[in-house]
């Protein structure tokens, strides 16, 4: 059944909005979710939080005009439940089916689309190069986008196509021009904002050394080869060639204060190395991998910052909320920056998580061998990155 096909209720539900649910859980309030999807869908991709109460019940349980008692024994009684789906027409027609029955209920507006349209901006308070830097952060998929802008001027570096109105209408609220749109490397997780942006009169970047993987619009944007510059003002972002998450992977130093390091290094963990020439040309990606860790971003100042391009959920944020460290902490932190080559490589390839979903046709999209539309960008980056290796045998103890 399609979600547009659910009857209206006729107990009056109210919905909640996905800002207003993000807010609850930030602020530490006990939420109670009533996650209505298949369980698959809900396995793989689902709202997590220390003050979060998941229950998986899917929505056919509460078709028949009886419910099953032990489908009703399942949701709490006591507290309001938010119930969601998909899109959110199952979720508001479960909720009035447990309105009727005296729950304490509400549903998620625009279910799980909803959550994944959330795209926060946070000002990296520790960055101390010209002018000022924000991390956007996406919860549903733990994507991170980063906007540096002085002096008039703005760029942004990682930045999703289905945010590209959001980049513009920032850099005008901030009186900014925006310059530059750059990317550290070819996605497998997202769609990239970069060509979309170089439309709107933006310069789009990218990365010299992935041109070779088939890039088919490299004529009509910038590459950047290591040690090329941008300025911003009197800001100046450096490119850093950094490759093992992928051959292109290009880091991009903001003002010698913070690395965006693309996919390469997490606040949490490392990058995976098999999402571009799979499990057989692993082990010599993350050979690579070690090579530019070592050689390209270790050796910066200790308090150099990292920010990656996705935060995971054993990632904790610094206190001003970006998911920002500094070289020197992480490498106290962890393990596989201190080891030697052989046990990098060995760790790394030992417990890979599951390849992102649809990552063969993100990447053929963010290649141009493959046109979507925005619909269809938006569906295909739904769900967790899964783009660094296992975070629990990288780490410290």
């Amino acid at each position: 059944m399609d979600a547009d096909d659910f009857p209206t209720p006729d107990a009056d539900v109210e919905s909640v909005d996905p800002d207003t649910l993000k807010d609850r859980i930030d602020a530490g309030e006990d939420v109670t979710l009533l996650d209505a999807r298949m369980q698959s869908d809900y396995e793989e991709w689902r709202i997590d939080g220390d003050n979060v109460t998941s229950i998986n019940v899917p929505y056919f349980e509460f078709l028949d005009e009886e419910i099953d008692e032990d489908v009703l024994e399942q949701i709490p009684a006591d507290r309001e439940v938010t119930v969601l789906c998909a899109k959110g027409g199952a979720s508001e027609y479960v909720a009035g089916t447990l309105a009727e029955r005296g729950y304490d209920v509400n549903h998620l507006e625009d279910g799980m689309n909803g959550w994944a349209s959330i795209y926060e901006a946070v000002e990296v308070e520790r960055y101390d190069g010209a002018g000022t830097l924000l991390q956007y952060q996406r919860p549903s998929s733990g994507c991170l986008g980063y906007m540096l802008y002085d002096d008039g001027e703005a760029a942004i570096i990682d930045p999703l196509r289905t945010f590209t109105d959001r980049y513009l209408e920032d850099a005008d609220d901030l009186g900014v021009d925006l310059k530059y749109a750059l990317d550290t490397h070819v996605h497998a997780d997202h769609i990239s904002g970069v060509r979309n942006l170089d439309d709107e009169d933006v310069e789009g970047v990218i990365p010299e050394a992935a041109v070779d993987r088939g890039i088919t619009y490299a004529d009509e944007l910038t590459t950047a080869a290591d040690g090329d510059t941008f300025d911003v003002g009197d800001a100046t972002i450096e490119a850093v060639h950094t490759p093992g998450h992928t051959t292109g992977m290009t880091s991009y130093l903001v003002d010698d204060s913070l690395l965006a390091t693309g996919d390469g290094l997490f606040i949490e963990s490392v990058a995976r190395p098999d999402l571009e020439e799979g499990d057989d040309g692993a082990p010599d990606a993350a050979r690579m991998l070690y090579e530019s860790l070592q050689e390209r971003v270790l050796t910066l100042s200790d308090e150099t910052l990292i920010g990656g391009a996705h935060f995971s959920d054993a990632a904790e944020p610094a206190a001003d909320g970006t998911y920002t460290a500094p070289i020197g902490d992480l490498v106290e932190e962890m393990d596989a920056l201190t080891m030697d080559e052989d046990d990098f490589v060995e760790l790394v390839l030992s417990d890979m998580p599951p390849r992102p979903a649809n990552y063969e046709d993100i990447i053929a999209t963010n290649l141009g061998q493959n046109a979507v539309d925005d619909d269809e960008a938006f569906t295909l980056e739904l769900g967790p990155n899964n783009c660094a290796a296992s975070q629990e045998s990288l780490a410290g103890d």
